[in-house]
């Protein structure tokens, strides 16, 4: 029961209205009895500062930050976690006990959760999109022990900064999406992920694929593709993807680890129900 001393959690982006956050987090804090609940806040881009600043001095416990504020909100923070430092990426914000924000990110352990159990170790992957997300994963192949990343985007800006952010821990390469030498690549590439919107429910993207169609003519059967959109689900790009026969991963076991993560990080590291959020779910997918 909602009462006057109950805290909230919120989920602040652009856009938030397909997300199915609010209903995983609120499961998880019914089953565990805790006195919470969790929002979505819709949040223009000039409006992110005020809106988290103003949450800080509310009754708001802590916040999960999704697309395009990833990395806005370092300047919102007191503290930083040396993961998000690393990345320059952070998804979950904490309210410390003198009202500040602390930072961190859940997003690498979301995103490593459903190739923990394939053999990836020095295969070759390929990254699509430059910005935020990317980060969680392009740390996440580095952990998994992957020998090569290829970023594809269409941001040259972004894309250089990820190459000379992570250049030394991995062999990156970073490719504009009109570099004609693309297709050899997506040929020979073990691991495709897509970190960008593309196909997104509620966007005017829904229908189309990272790039086009006509960009992944060259993908093979025995590429894996994983996508880290997860409503609808399938996503256009993995409806296709299997078409071709490859193996598919959607986003949503990404989702559920990233979400478990960041209440337990919220609660003080209490353990999370990750099948009780995945039954509260699985009915809108």
């Amino acid at each position: 029961m909602i009462t006057s001393k109950t805290s909230f959690l919120a989920l602040i982006g652009n856009p938030v209205s397909h997300s199915l956050s609010p209903i995983m987090q609120n499961a998880a804090i019914q089953y565990l009895g805790l006195d919470l609940i969790y929002i979505a806040i819709p949040c223009k881009n000039e409006d992110c500062e005020i809106v988290v600043d103003s949450l800080r001095k509310m009754n708001c416990k802590g916040l999960n930050i999704t697309i395009p504020f990833k990395q806005k909100v370092f300047d919102y923070c007191s503290e930083i976690s040396s993961v998000a430092k690393k990345i320059k990426a952070i998804n979950t914000l904490k309210l410390t006990d003198n009202k500040n924000w602390s930072g961190t990110n859940t997003d690498i352990d979301g995103f490593i959760y459903p190739l923990k159990k394939l053999n990836l170790k020095k295969k070759t992957s390929m990254v699509l999109g430059s910005g935020g997300a990317a980060r969680s994963v392009i740390q996440g192949l580095i952990n998994l022990q992957l020998s090569q990343i290829i970023i594809i985007s269409r941001n040259k800006k972004s894309l250089n900064e990820l190459i000379s952010d992570f250049k030394d821990e991995i062999q990156i390469k970073g490719f504009l999406n009109t570099n004609t030498g693309i297709d050899n690549l997506i040929e020979e590439t073990d691991l495709i992920v897509n970190t960008t919107p593309v196909g997104m429910s509620k966007t005017t993207t829904y229908d189309a694929l990272p790039f086009g169609q006509s960009f992944w003519k060259t993908i093979k059967s025995n590429t894996i593709v994983y996508d880290l959109v997860y409503n609808p689900s399938p996503t256009p790009f993995l409806k296709y993807c299997d078409k071709k026969g490859c193996m598919t991963i959607d986003g949503v076991q990404m989702l559920i680890a990233q979400g478990a993560k960041s209440l337990s990080f919220w609660t003080n590291g209490l353990e999370i129900p990750f099948d009780v959020m995945h039954d509260a779910i699985k009915k809108y997918l």
